[in-house]
């Protein structure tokens, strides 16, 4: 599962001061309870207005499902990379590499 890739790799996030959180279309408490069973230590958003995914290319307007997506995010609050296939066991790496390159 890619989130416990980013579970397993959090120092190294918090080492490169960047913030990893995960955003899907349930609500608050389905994400807590799913957050809990895998020890994720970062949060779960809930973006059940479906505004946030629309924004960041995850979801059409008015559809039902999301692409399973990554996003980075620049230290400009600009998308610095989007990731829309990846291999959940590389992908950390993946990240860390262009958060390397962010500088």
């Amino acid at each position: 599962m890619e989130g416990n890739g980013f579970r397993d790799r959090i120092q190294d996030f918090e080492d490169k001061n960047a913030t990893v959180l995960g955003v899907s279309y349930d609500p608050v408490a389905n994400n807590k309870a799913f957050r809990d069973k895998f020890s994720f230590p970062y949060d779960l958003l809930s973006d059940v207005e479906k505004s946030a995914s629309v924004a960041y290319g995850a979801a059409e307007t008015g559809s039902e499902k999301t692409s399973r997506i990554s996003v980075l995010i620049g230290p400009d609050g600009k998308i610095a990379a989007s990731y829309a296939t990846v291999k959940p066991a590389d992908h950390p790496d993946e990240v860390l590499a262009d958060l390397n390159r962010l500088g």
